[in-house]
């Protein structure tokens, strides 16, 4: 555990009900130290039990098997978080969990006994880190230093940096726990997706993905498909799906231009979508371009859109 330091033999303080969970808001034992020289004392975050609901660390709320964000996990492999947001509800879904982990040989919740996508997995493996990132223990920045008022120096057990605005500074813990709208997740996804050749166009009007190699199918089916393997996508944001037999791909155009990125960088994680059986091929689509101008590619024969305009593929 990289929250522990490089020290095999660090020193805890224990607290019973010394806070409380930052997910189920429930008291729970919080367990104290220190990771070694230039630290930060780092603490436990959420209780035992919500940790196990998403094999996760108490601490940073990584995955403990790949030490990645739960977002980029799940799209991965494909998982949809069943865990309720309501306080009521909450409670009354932990409190079964519970149950079921008491009733198991090792203590574990089902969550970790579904089975993965092959793929996903070896993404995982493939951008998980090999060696500890030990800067994660580091101490914050100093609030004073950055008003330039810290008359401390050297003694200040702050970082004396100035810190770098973005998206990454904007971090939640309850969003990383349920993987939802974490930008550091977002931008490991984004990458990937980039060095599979599925970098997003600049054209932000295409909101057109474009699976190739398909079996005979149905629409129904492929909505099916997608669904299942991007969870997160309700059936109503999908804006239509456009079939043609003749070059065995469909195009899937959706309602707003994020969903479809988001789309695009989980296949691009789980190494394409499963639809009948076969793996498809998943692509970015292309705006046609307009008359008079010579298209740069051609389109397969047939194609349709179903947001009206045809694209033509955005090859990986």
């Amino acid at each position: 555990m990289i929250g522990l330091g490089p020290n095999p033999y660090v020193r805890m303080s224990k607290q019973e009900f010394g806070n409380e969970c930052k997910i189920c808001n429930r008291p729970f034992t919080v367990f104290r130290w220190n990771p070694g020289a230039g630290a930060r004392f780092k603490k436990t975050e959420i209780c035992n039990t919500c940790a196990k609901i998403k094999g996760v660390c108490q601490t940073c709320l990584l995955d403990l098997e790949y030490g990645l964000p739960v977002q980029v996990r799940d799209a991965a492999l494909g998982r949809k978080s069943q865990a309720p947001s309501s306080d009521i509800n909450k409670q009354y879904y932990i409190q079964n969990l519970e149950a079921q982990m008491a009733d198991s040989p090792d203590g574990s919740s089902s969550f970790d006994s579904e089975v993965a996508n092959r793929a996903g997995r070896e993404m995982l493996k493939g951008i998980a880190r090999s060696d500890p990132y030990y800067k994660r223990n580091r101490p914050h920045i100093c609030s004073f230093f950055v008003k330039g008022e810290c008359k401390r120096g050297g003694e200040c057990p702050f970082r004396h940096e100035i810190p770098k605005e973005g998206a990454l500074a904007k971090q939640n813990i309850v969003d990383r726990y349920y993987g939802k709208n974490d930008p550091v997740a977002k931008k490991i996804l984004r990458e990937q997706a980039e060095s599979k050749g599925m970098k997003a166009p600049e054209d932000k009007s295409i909101t057109t993905l474009l699976f190739l190699g398909l079996p005979t199918t149905t629409e129904s089916e492929v909505r099916a498909s997608l669904v299942g393997a991007c969870p997160f996508v309700k059936p109503i944001e999908i804006k239509g799906i456009t079939i043609v037999e003749t070059s065995h791909c469909a195009f899937i155009n959706f309602k707003q231009r994020q969903l479809a990125e988001s789309v695009a960088e989980a296949l691009s994680a789980q190494g394409g979508i499963e639809v009948g059986g076969k793996k498809a091929k998943v692509v970015w689509g292309r705006a046609r371009p307009q008359k008079g101008k010579v298209p740069a590619t051609s389109t397969p024969s047939g194609e349709a859109s179903a947001s009206g305009p045809a694209v033509t593929t955005e090859s990986s």
